[in-house]
C-alpha cells in the first residue's frame, strides 16, 4: 500500500504542474490576480508585510485588509532572485498540497484503515476542485493543507500526549485560520476528538485552553489590524466582507448541483454518500459526520460567500474519506475473488479520473486573455504613474497585466458597480475620475458594447479622449486633462 500511495502522490503533484506557468487568465483570473498584485507590491514598495496593497484603489495607496498575506510575501521574496513569474505564486499551492498527503493518509488510516485511507488519497489527490485549486496562487489550499496536518497531530497527541504533536497540532491551525479564516470550520472535527476523549471535562483542561489561544488569538490579532487597515484606507475593502447572507433555496441547490457534478464528479459524490452510512465502527468513526456538518452549516451561513467554489474546498477530503471507507467495504466483501475485486477497483478509478479530467479541464481555458492583452498593450504604451480606468467587469487582471494603478469603471467605492443604468451615470463617473487624475479608459470585448448602445457616451469620449488602439479584443483611450 505504501508503494500505491507514494505513486499517487507523485502523479497527483506532477499533474497540478500542468501549466504551471500559465497567465492568471483562468477562470479564477481576478482572485489570483490580487494576490499577485499584492505580491508584486510586496516587492516594489519595501516589503511591508502589515500592508497589503491592490491596484484598483486609483489615486491611493490601495491598503486593504487581506488574509494574513505570507503567500504574496514569500512570493515577493522569490520574485528578487527569480523575477516575476506566475509558477513562483501557483507552485506555493502545489508544495502545500504535496505537504498535506501523508498527513491525509495517515489521518483517514487512523479512523478507518489502510485501505480506506489509500482510495481516500486518491480521490482527494483528483477531486477536480482540488486539482484546480492546487495550482491556483490562492490561500485556500495552503490553508486546507495545514488544518489537515494540524488535524492529524491534534489526533495523535490525544493519543500519546507527546508535547511534540501537541504543538505541532496548535501551530499548523494557527497558521490555517491566519491563512484563510473559514478555515475555522476543522474546529468542528477537534471538538469531536475532543469530547471523544475527555467528554465534557474537558472544559477544566488548562491544556486545551492553552491550545485554543494558540491557535485563536494570533487570528484575532491579524484580523483585528486587517479591519483597521480597510477602515482607515481607500477603497476601505476587507476581502470576504459580505460573504455572510442567507440566500434562497435555488441559490443553494445551484451550490450543491455545481459541487456535486463538477467539483467532486458524480462518482465520488454518490460513493461519499453511501460512505455516510458504511463506515466502519470505531472510537473516532464519526470525526468526518462532524466536519461534514460544520461545513453545511458553514455553506448555509455564508451564503453569498460560497458563490466561489472554492469556498467548499474542504468538501473534498470529508467526501474523500467517506468514499474510501464505502471502496474498503466493497473490497473486503469481494475479497474471496481477486479479479472482481481489481476488475471493480479498477473500474470506479477509471471511471472517477476520465471525469475528473472532464470537469477539470474547462476551469484552465481562458476567461481573461483580452484583460490580459489589453493590460501588455498598456504597459507598453503608456507612462508608469498612468491611471487607468478600466470597463472590465471587476477583474484585476487588466491592471496586473499593465503594472498601473487605476479604477474599474464603473465603480463605487473602487469596487465594480455593474452595467451602467443610462449614458448620464456613464458621463458623470468618468468625468469624476477623469478630476482624479485618469489618464486613460479601455474597454475590453465584454464591454465594447457600451460604446454601441449608449451613443451619447460614444460621443463623450470621443470629445475628451483620444484612441490609442482598437482590436476586437480592446480599445484603449488616451483622456484629455480635465479642466480645473
Amino acid at each position: 500500500m505504501t508503494k500505491l500511495v507514494i505513486t499517487l502522490s507523485i502523479l497527483a503533484v506532477a499533474a497540478r504542474l500542468i501549466l504551471i506557468d500559465q497567465p492568471y487568465i483562468d477562470h479564477w483570473s481576478w482572485r489570483q490576480s490580487d494576490v499577485a498584485a499584492i505580491a508584486r507590491n510586496f516587492e516594489r514598495n519595501g516589503f511591508h508585510f502589515a500592508y497589503p496593497q491592490i491596484d484598483w484603489a486609483g489615486d491611493s495607496l490601495g491598503y486593504v485588509g487581506t488574509e494574513f498575506p505570507i503567500l504574496p510575501f514569500v512570493a515577493a521574496i522569490c520574485y528578487k532572485f527569480a523575477g516575476v513569474h506566475e509558477w513562483i505564486g501557483r507552485a506555493q499551492a502545489v508544495v502545500f498540497f504535496a505537504a498535506s498527503l501523508p498527513f491525509f493518509f495517515l489521518f483517514v488510516r487512523e479512523i478507518f484503515g489502510e485501505t480506506a485511507a489509500t482510495w481516500a488519497t486518491f480521490f482527494y489527490s483528483f477531486a477536480p476542485l482540488n486539482v484546480f485549486a492546487g495550482r491556483s496562487f490562492m490561500p485556500d489550499v495552503p490553508s486546507l493543507s495545514l488544518a489537515l496536518v494540524g488535524l492529524y497531530f491534534f489526533l495523535r497527541w490525544i493519543d500519546s500526549n507527546k508535547l511534540a504533536s501537541y504543538f505541532a497540532a496548535a501551530i499548523a491551525i494557527s497558521f490555517a485560520l491566519l491563512i484563510k479564516l473559514p478555515s475555522a470550520v476543522i474546529g468542528a472535527p477537534l471538538l469531536f476528538l475532543v469530547l471523544q476523549k475527555w467528554r465534557w471535562n474537558f472544559l477544566r483542561r488548562p491544556s486545551l485552553w492553552l491550545f485554543a489561544a494558540i491557535t485563536i488569538l494570533p487570528s484575532v490579532a491579524w484580523y483585528w489590524h486587517a479591519y483597521q487597515i480597510a477602515a482607515r484606507f481607500y477603497p476601505h475593502h476587507f476581502f470576504g466582507e459580505g460573504g455572510i447572507r442567507i440566500e434562497n433555496l435555488s441559490w443553494y441547490r445551484s451550490i450543491l448541483a455545481r459541487t456535486a457534478r463538477l467539483s467532486l464528479t458524480p462518482i465520488l459524490s454518490i460513493l461519499a454518500i453511501f460512505g455516510l452510512f458504511v463506515t466502519p465502527g470505531g472510537k473516532y468513526t464519526r470525526v468526518f459526520h462532524w466536519w461534514l456538518a460544520a461545513m453545511i452549516l458553514f455553506v448555509i451561513i455564508v451564503g453569498y460567500g460560497n458563490r466561489h467554489p472554492w469556498y467548499q474546498l474542504p468538501l473534498v477530503p470529508i467526501a474523500a474519506a467517506f468514499a474510501g471507507a464505502v471502496c474498503a467495504f466493497m473490497q473486503s466483501k469481494l475479497v474471496a475473488s481477486r479479479i472482481a475485486t481489481v476488475s471493480l477497483s479498477g473500474s470506479v478509478a477509471g471511471l472517477f479520473i476520465i471525469i475528473a479530467c472532464l470537469s477539470v479541464r474547462p476551469l484552465y481555458g481562458s476567461s481573461a486573455q483580452q484583460l490580459r492583452d489589453a493590460g501588455l498593450e498598456l504597459k507598453k504604451s503608456t507612462e508608469a504613474d498612468s491611471l487607468i480606468v478600466a470597463a472590465d467587469t471587476g477583474d484585476p487582471t487588466i491592471f496586473y497585466y499593465a503594472e498601473r494603478h487605476g479604477w474599474h469603471f464603473l465603480e463605487k467605492n473602487a469596487i465594480y458597480n455593474g452595467n451602467p443604468r443610462d449614458t448620464q451615470q456613464l458621463i458623470v463617473e468618468l468625468e469624476s475620475l477623469r478630476s482624479r487624475g485618469a489618464t486613460h479608459l479601455v474597454f475590453t470585448s465584454n464591454t465594447l458594447w457600451w460604446l454601441e448602445d449608449y451613443p451619447e457616451f460614444a460621443r463623450h469620449v470621443s470629445v475628451t479622449a483620444t484612441l490609442m488602439n482598437t482590436t476586437p479584443q480592446f480599445k484603449i483611450y488616451k483622456l484629455t486633462a480635465a479642466i480645473e
